[in-house]
């Protein structure tokens, strides 16, 4: 059975409810738009050529992510308990499978933090800023400086997200309507033949939607702050539905203006749709824009990733007693957790093990979300009488429907790279162990 987790104390100060629908939102828009708008265009194109398809498929996508966050929002709303997954596991499952679900997710995620850190090293070379600087050093850097905001309080960090995608969406909103409404240059360079650009298949199709659905990965982020937004029964599910439609119409909007620009066979001859479409309407001008706004949707998804996880780390080490991560300053911010993960991310980012961690870390989420998705179902049965300000609509559908699909992405991860999938669980039974060792041995000590 498992038990509540020991509030913080007070000489230590607690997380503070002062973040709203404002920021809900803002964390899901900052931690979800990304290199993916600007790059995938480009893989869904080589599967699928068709524009209405390819139109339809990102919505379709958006559907997706919106019905599967019916699972996380019950959720959030009802157990309103900082950690998201995490927590959602452990009511439903127990404290080991919770343990293996917040592991999976903050490990993974390091890995997220480093890699998209060492991106914006790259991308501050190519505007030729700091190129004496090793990209490992400017990785770090970025980690640290997010770090740095996110020390200073909820308020803060929360404003600083606030701030960081609005000028995200602005900065597409205005690459959205010049492609749309500046006069055409020369054509771009395809390597793709026209007559096989015109093929349509299933396998095309599948992996265009597997391609697109990554580019929504992060719109649960506001399901992490339970215990710091004014009213999560209904913020959460405002913030969550509502920055998914935002999401949603900026990646369809942008891939109306891409093809507004480049034929699907051009599209799919590109490693980076955008700059191709930005080179054809605004000439050599084009690359220091794209990477403009490349930087600007780095550093909002670094700083969600910094604010998100030490709270995965904080609910862990409260439900385990380990007081050290349990500090939370006055501010709000759980410091030590913090730089726990501003270690962790920054130091991956300088050696390299990202790669590794991302690797592993892919099937690995995906049975995350397969799990959040029956936890809903199981606690509609053990807990009837539990609140829940907010209820999916035409219970049990959508957790199913969202069941469905995340265990046949699982298993595709799995099938399709078993050895990688091998090492992720092996990995992370010897993560779980280890650490279940060390709480053994301090609750025996105490």
């Amino acid at each position: 059975m498992t038990t509540e987790p020991q509030a913080a104390q007070p000489d230590r100060g607690h997380l503070l409810r002062v973040l709203g629908v404002t920021f809900g939102v803002a964390v899901v828009v900052g931690g979800v738009i990304g290199q993916g708008i600007l790059r995938t265009p480009g893989v869904v194109a080589e599967g699928v050529q068709n524009p209405t398809i390819i139109i339809a498929l990102w919505c379709v996508a958006g559907l997706v992510a919106w019905i599967d966050a019916m699972s996380t929002v019950e959720l959030a709303a009802s157990i309103r308990k900082t950690g998201g997954p995490y927590i959602f596991a452990r009511r439903a499952f127990g404290s080991l499978t919770g343990l293996a679900v917040g592991v999976c997710d903050w490990l993974g995620n390091m890995g997220g933090i480093a890699f998209i850190a060492v991106v914006f090293g790259e991308y501050l070379h190519r505007l030729g800023v700091a190129t004496n600087v090793p990209i490992g050093v400017l990785a770090l850097l970025i980690v640290v400086v997010v770090g740095s905001v996110q020390w200073l309080g909820t308020k803060v960090g929360g404003r600083s997200q606030e701030i960081g995608s609005a000028v995200k969406a602005a900065l597409f909103t205005v690459l959205i309507i010049g492609l749309f409404l500046a006069p055409r240059g020369a054509p771009v360079a395809t390597e793709i033949a026209p007559a096989t650009a015109a093929a349509l298949t299933f396998g095309g199709i599948v992996m265009a939607l597997r391609a697109i659905s990554g580019t929504y990965y992060g719109w649960n982020s506001a399901s992490y702050f339970c215990e710091e937004v004014v009213d999560p029964g209904r913020t959460i599910a405002r913030a969550t539905f509502s920055g998914i439609a935002v999401v949603t119409v900026i990646y369809v909007l942008a891939n109306l203006a891409y093809l507004n620009v480049l034929t699907p066979a051009e599209m799919a001859g590109s490693n980076l749709v955008a700059a191709d479409a930005a080179g054809r309407v605004f000439g050599d001008v084009a690359g220091p824009i794209v990477t403009a706004i490349s930087l600007v949707s780095l550093v909002t998804i670094i700083n969600a990733m910094v604010m998100v996880f030490p709270r995965v780390l904080f609910a862990m080490a409260r439900e385990y007693q380990i007081s050290a991560l349990t500090r939370v300053a006055a501010n709000g911010t759980p410091r030590l957790a913090l730089i726990a993960t501003v270690l962790a991310g920054g130091l991956l980012a300088t050696i390299g093990v990202y790669e590794t961690l991302l690797t592993f870390s892919t099937s690995l989420l995906a049975l995350m979300s397969v799990l959040v998705n029956a936890a809903v179902i199981v606690l509609r049965v053990r807990e009837p009488n539990l609140e829940r300000p907010w209820k999916m609509p035409l219970y049990p559908l959508p957790a199913i429907i969202a069941l469905a699909i995340n265990t046949t992405l699982f298993v595709i991860f799995v099938v399709e790279d078993p050895l990688t999938a091998g090492k992720a669980f092996g990995m992370l039974a010897v993560l779980i162990g280890l650490t279940w060792l060390v709480i053994r041995g301090k609750r025996f000590q105490a």
